[in-house]
């Protein structure tokens, strides 16, 4: 993990495994085959599982805490353009890009470290206790 001192940002090169989705689809109750079922899911166009969006958010919002310990959200907004799979090096990164008294802006991404795929992008409003 890597900090700036500029600008606040996180970087996390992670993978996520198989029994990361099948936790989250137990907490989560999103059973969806296509994060739990590798036979269901070798059968689509992505040929083989892939993580819920929202697991790859929590990852970010963990760096989020780290960097703002105590932060609230306040509002956030997420796109999913490409997927990502059981086992991928992945890159989490979240950089500030607005602050006003006690109100941040952050970018939130991932990306596939293989390919550069984007396979989260979004933004989320924090506030500080």
């Amino acid at each position: 993990m890597t900090t700036s001192p500029a600008i606040p940002s996180l970087s996390l090169d992670r993978s996520l495994s198989q029994s990361d989705f099948d936790l989250f689809a137990q907490v989560s109750g999103d059973n969806n085959p296509i994060h739990v079922d590798p036979d269901f899911s070798a059968r689509t166009r992505f040929g083989r599982t892939v993580s819920h969006g929202m697991l790859l958010y929590t990852v970010l919002w963990g760096m989020v805490q780290r960097l703002y310990p105590g932060a609230r959200q306040a509002g956030q907004a997420l796109m999913f353009p490409n997927p990502a799979y059981a086992g991928e090096p992945l890159r989490f990164e979240v950089t500030e890009i607005a602050a006003l008294g006690d109100t941040h802006r952050l970018t939130t991404r991932v990306t596939r470290i293989a390919d550069g795929a984007v396979t989260l992008d979004g933004e989320t409003t924090i506030r500080l206790p």
